[in-house]
């Protein structure tokens, strides 16, 4: 068993949180921006690192939300424990950031984001267990 540190960033601009479908390893899922810590990368270079990747933005004020406490295995390595961190963060390069409108718009191996409204974040939208808890963590905190 090894340990994959996850890093993944909440942006949300207008009531609209930033969501990515992905297709990879023939698998369809709906996740937040971010991905795996590389070796000898601190977790908010890392954070910082896969918005750039994946977005060409930069991101700043990050706020740490959530770090999972239970025991998750990998959904794609079963040797591999799961450590997912999620941090608020901002940015005021939004406008750069190409979206699409409905959910999984593409063909083959691809990615694109889109923003759901916060109002209808629905956990049954997302595919791995931690991202779950996060979205009912999010409805609690601008519910409260």
């Amino acid at each position: 068993m090894r340990f994959n540190v996850r890093v993944y960033g909440l942006l949300i601009h207008e009531d609209h949180i930033l969501v990515t479908d992905e297709n990879r390893f023939n698998t369809q899922f709906t996740k937040f921006p971010g991905g795996g810590l590389e070796f000898e990368e601190g977790i908010l270079d890392c954070l910082k690192r896969e918005f750039q990747e994946e977005l060409q933005i930069e991101i700043h004020s990050p706020q740490l939300f959530y770090i999972n406490e239970d025991f998750v295995v990998s959904a794609f390595r079963k040797e591999d424990q799961i450590l997912s961190i999620y941090y608020f963060v901002a940015c005021d390069q939004t406008e750069k950031i190409e979206t699409k409108e409905k959910a999984f718009d593409f063909k083959g191996e691809e990615q694109i984001f889109r923003w759901i409204h916060l109002n209808n974040l629905n956990s049954d939208e997302f595919r791995f267990p931690i991202d779950k808890i996060v979205v009912g963590k999010l409805a609690e905190f601008y519910n409260s």
